[in-house]
């Protein structure tokens, strides 16, 4: 099963509520408490976030943290590739895997191409469209002309 951690999910739970309250700058007590999660387990996701340019914090007495660029201009793939670095469906989908066998293996440019489509997909969805209640249009079915042999 392919799946993100609980901390890259965590990451956009706290991500939206920031998006949500965009002039406002928040403490990790303030983000916590919003998101619903452990004060230790926000201030752990912070680093990270900020370190990709995803948040910017401010210090003192009226310090916290806010959203560094607009939630529309923040995609998925940004929030995963912050909280678990590049993506990679496989080790050898990376252009410096440690597979044993990629330069043997016939596999290997399928699941690039399988890990350029999630990718793709997960640059298609921005922060912005996580705080709507329906989940994001699809894109447009592509369409595969066919006919029906003559029985």
């Amino acid at each position: 099963m392919l799946r993100v951690t609980r901390l890259t999910d965590y990451a956009t739970v706290v991500l939206t509520v920031l998006a949500s309250r965009p002039e406002a700058v928040l403490s990790a007590a303030d983000l916590a408490e919003r998101a619903g999660l452990e004060g230790p387990t926000v201030s752990k996701l912070l680093k990270p976030l900020a370190q990709a340019g995803l948040v910017e914090g401010f210090r003192g007495v009226h310090g916290g943290y806010r959203l560094a660029r607009p939630a529309t201009e923040i995609s998925l793939v940004e929030i995963v590739e912050a909280m678990e670095g590049p993506l990679a469906m496989t080790e050898c989908s990376l252009d410096h895997g440690e597979c044993g066998i990629s330069a043997s293996c016939g596999v290997r440019a399928n699941w690039r191409r399988i890990n350029d489509v999630v990718a793709e997909a997960l640059r298609g969805v921005s922060l912005a469209q996580m705080l709507d209640d329906a989940p994001p249009s699809p894109p447009p079915a592509r369409r595969i002309a066919a006919r029906l042999a003559n029985a």
